[in-house]
């Protein structure tokens, strides 16, 4: 499994040091120039008032040693390479001491990578502002020349690497995520960026250049807010409603300002009054009754709104699931945005020209076409129990089977089939299924055709996982909101639709081929096509934050790791301010 992941990454993930350099020329591209990387650190016979061969002395003297705390080793490697690319050069401090536009950069980035959701606790950023106070405007001695220039490379390295691949590994927290970071292409990621003569714009291509990390980080931006000033009231609890129940006024008050404070109702400053015409009198139809102490349409409406935007299945009643999820608190759902922040962080930089996302949590998958959305779907996914969920993973589709068998895994035999089989001597020929030889080993088949478990026609992307795409007979469960019932595979709302797109083929041709054309019928692919399962608990589309169901209940322990993150440390906060007054000069 490994070894076909770590292929996996090398082949879909590219090189992260590439993808910076597509988008840094990209970026300028569209600005009528290209990327210049021609930057190298200055040379001169002293550095303010010390001779160079001391300051190159100390700074290989410190190398030597121990990494600066709280630098980790591997960040301490990466900060080593950087040197020995440049040749134990100072990288940041010349003659002209601090105040450098590619030091006032870095510091300027560094202080706001907490926007990001980054952990600046562990950076060296109080030893950072000591160290360059201390050089500053004065007369420094070489070592101390080496310790701000290191100190300001552990910065780097640590910002590079938390942009470049995420602060997290996800083995440590449950992810079940299959896609590799290609640590590995840090060090030339580093070394490009160092090199762009405009690092500051280098260094904010470091972070995913995803129009939905971007519209996550303005999600985040707003939910600090929320929980700087003190969160948002609790709903009491209470029996269910629905549309005209009466209840508590004090009750439905909260419940108005916890739908205003996420932005689902406009106006709590009052409760609605009780109306004098006699479309709302006593011998009024229930539903439409308003008051202090209704449950009226409007709410009615607002609360189906956040359902829908909460992973519940939309009703607009005032149930207990929904009054849970209510009354998570708003730090929670904060680390939540960043918990996903990092996630955007764990994907590839460059997912190709043409490719495909399948959004578990989301039930959705949308293709791609040169950064264009061109298709997109309802999905059923994987059930979240007895190992059925669907993991994070990536692979190539390579070719589509019309009509197929459903080759029945022996583990899905062993446990489901061969046991009802056992209880009803017709269930194999009611359901279309066949018992044969698979190397000697018995099996079971579904037949080919419109009643088969995978539908007319499956889309294969080979992994260690055993996971495609497929058709379903069962169209009924795209109507519904939550779709986790498969075996782990993923079942398609429009899959004749995805065909065309994956093969080039005209509808005509697909359809006939899905109807008419020979079983188990492959098809290569003109070209493979990259295909990403992922798992984004939080994500924003058409401009609204959702928050998915958490189907597998991979969240906690993230969120856990990063409610101290979410929130700036008044610790943290001073040393921002620091490095900006440092910046600033």
């Amino acid at each position: 499994m490994w070894k076909r992941a770590a292929r996996t990454g090398r082949m879909m993930g590219g090189m992260i040091a590439a993808a910076v350099l597509v988008a840094a020329c990209k970026s300028r591209n569209e600005a009528g120039g290209e990327v210049s990387r021609n930057w190298r650190p200055a040379s001169s016979d002293q550095v303010m008032g010390v001779p160079a061969a001391q300051v190159k002395s100390a700074l290989e003297s410190r190398l030597a040693g121990k990494a600066p705390a709280p630098l980790s080793d591997d960040a301490w490697h990466h900060v080593k390479h950087l040197y020995a690319t440049f040749q134990d050069q100072l990288l940041w401090l010349d003659d002209k001491g601090v105040h450098q536009p590619r030091v006032s950069a870095l510091l300027i980035a560094l202080a706001g990578a907490d926007s990001d959701a980054i952990a600046l606790g562990n950076y060296p950023l109080s030893e950072l502002a000591q160290v360059l106070n201390a050089v500053d405007g004065k007369h420094p001695t070489a070592e101390q020349l080496a310790e701000a220039d290191i100190l300001l490379s552990s910065a780097f390295a640590t910002y590079g690497e938390n942009m470049l691949t995420g602060q997290m590994q996800p083995t440590q927290y449950g992810q079940n995520w299959h896609i590799n970071p290609l640590e590995e292409h840090v060090d030339s990621a580093l070394v490009l960026t160092m090199r762009d003569d405009d690092f500051a714009a280098g260094l904010l291509r470091m972070r995913p250049q995803d129009p939905g990390y971007d519209s996550l980080r303005v999600a985040f931006a707003r939910f600090r807010t929320v929980v700087a000033h003190g969160g948002w009231p609790s709903v009491p609890d209470g029996r269910a409603l629905k549309r005209g129940d009466s209840d508590s006024p004090a009750r439905l008050q909260a419940l108005r300002a916890r739908l205003a404070a996420e932005g689902f109702l406009a106006d709590t400053t009052a409760a609605p009054q009780p109306a004098t015409d006699s479309s709302t009198s006593r011998a009024a139809p229930r539903a439409s009754r308003t008051g202090p102490n209704v449950y009226d349409g409007q709410l009615a409406a607002a609360v189906a709104d956040f359902q829908a935007h909460h992973g519940i299945v939309v009703d607009s009643m005032l149930g207990t699931e929904t009054v849970t999820a209510m009354n998570v608190p708003a730090n929670y759902r904060l680390a939540e945005i960043a918990a996903n922040l990092e996630r955007y962080r764990w994907m590839p930089r460059s997912l190709g020209s043409r490719y495909i996302i399948v959004n578990v949590p989301q039930f959705h998958l949308d293709a791609y076409d040169s950064g264009q959305k061109a298709l997109e779907m309802k999905v059923v996914v994987g059930q979240d129990y007895e190992d059925k969920a669907t993991p994070v993973f990536s692979d190539s589709m390579e070719f589509v089977v019309f009509r197929p068998y459903w080759n029945v895994t022996p583990d899905i035999a062993a446990k489901e089939i061969f046991p009802k089989a056992a209880e009803d001597p017709d269930y194999l020929q009611r359901n279309n299924m066949e018992v044969y030889s698979d190397h000697g080993q018995q099996a079971v088949r579904q037949l080919p055709g419109p009643k088969n478990s995978l539908g007319l026609v499956k889309f294969m992307f080979p992994n260690d996982f055993n996971i495609y795409l497929h058709d379903t007979p069962d169209d009924q469960l795209f109507k519904k909101d939550v779709r986790a019932f498969s075996h782990g595979c993923i079942r398609l709302e429009k899959p004749a639709e995805l065909a065309t797109w994956v093969l080039g083929w005209p509808m005509d041709k697909v359809q006939d081929a899905m109807h008419n054309g020979p079983n188990n019928h492959q098809v290569n692919l003109p070209q493979k096509i990259p295909v990403y399962i992922v798992y984004f608990t939080t994500y924003v589309t058409d401009g609204q934050l959702y928050f998915g169901n958490d189907l597998y209940e991979r969240d906690a322990t993230m969120v856990q790791a990063l409610e101290n993150v979410a929130m700036p440390s008044p610790q943290t906060v001073q040393a921002q301010q620091a490095l900006l007054q440092l910046a600033k000069g």
